[in-house]
């Protein structure tokens, strides 16, 4: 035998190893088994990525699910592809530009008006790390989509949660939070040089703090919220940040990326988790990392910058401040 041939069995269970080393730093698969049948469930950005994989995942438990997407056609495929693998009829696609609150409220009117109940509210979609855009309403992109959008939209469901308990919303945020600051004086960068990363990390600290403040005005209500950071996964939203667009980190970081980087399936399972396990009901305003609970950034503790927040988001979206 060639001394430099290694056995196919050998090879087999090194990579099974290799494998499974990766799936536990990456975080394992929902535990749960429950299902949703008779369950609306809405998820923001469910056209690729995770926000897709979290689709599937619930409409083979019976979910009726709603993929809401600014690409109609990408959504409509999407939602098309997952009845195809699931064999549920109820999945459909709704337009949602979390860019524009004119569209952000014509989807909740919509929602409001066809959907009997709405029992779990996934705010998936997001952008990271891109360029100094600005939403149709003039605010910086990241918080205008990965906070203040979502921020619109869960408020303007809260009635049809809250008469659909127990009912659940879970945010997708982010690690990148401990690396934020929440600056009052200049939410939307219109002051400062802008810094895409900082950027990215105040939305994404925004959507912590959004989470604990609404969790404790929902209390007594049947309605649960939390936030979660998915881990890091190969999907579209890192298009911006040039990661793999190099030679040096396709070659020399490509091992490193494939042990610590999720499949956007894996990346899914805790929204999932959060979605449907049993153990869950009635914890609220907690931060997940995988499916464990953990400490977010003391700054994403601080009740005060929470409600100030909120006030903020609420006259920015022009929503009464209560």
């Amino acid at each position: 035998m060639n001394r430099y041939l290694v056995p196919v069995s050998v090879l087999g269970t090194a990579v099974g190893g290799a494998v499974l080393l990766r799936d536990y730093v990456a975080g394992g698969a929902c535990p749960s088994k429950a299902t949703l049948q008779g369950k609306t469930v809405i998820i923001t950005g469910a056209n690729t990525g995770i926000g897709r994989e979290t689709a599937l995942e619930l409409a083979r438990r019976g979910g009726n699910v709603i993929l809401a997407c600014r690409d109609m056609e990408k959504c409509e495929a999407a939602a098309r592809e997952i009845r195809g693998e699931t064999l549920n009829h109820r999945v459909n696609a709704r337009h949602l530009d979390l860019a524009s609150l004119k569209s952000v409220r014509e989807f909740a009117k919509k929602i409001t008006e066809e959907e009997e109940k709405v029992h779990v509210l996934i705010n998936n979609a997001a952008v990271m790390r891109c360029p100094h855009w600005t939403t149709e309403d003039g605010f910086e992109m990241q918080l205008g989509v990965n906070h203040l959008g979502h921020f619109l939209l869960t408020n303007l469901l809260l009635d049809k949660l809250k008469a659909s308990a127990p009912s659940r919303i879970i945010n997708l945020s982010s690690l990148a939070h401990v690396a934020g600051h929440i600056d009052f004086d200049d939410l939307n960068w219109e002051k400062r040089k802008y810094n895409t990363k900082a950027a990215y990390c105040q939305s994404k600290l925004a959507i912590v703090l959004f989470t604990r403040e609404l969790s404790r005005r929902l209390q007594g209500t049947g309605v649960t919220v939390n936030a979660l950071h998915p881990g890091v996964a190969r999907t579209e939203l890192g298009r911006h940040t040039g990661m793999h667009s190099s030679a040096f980190s396709s070659f020399t970081l490509g091992p490193i990326f494939w042990l610590l980087v999720k499949s956007p399936q894996l990346a899914a399972q805790t929204s999932t988790y959060l979605a449907v396990a049993e153990d869950l009901e009635g914890v609220s305003g907690k931060y997940f990392d995988g499916l464990r609970e953990k400490a977010p950034a003391p700054e994403a503790e601080d009740d005060e910058v929470a409600r100030r927040l909120w006030a903020e988001s609420a006259r920015l979206v022009g929503l009464k401040v209560s």
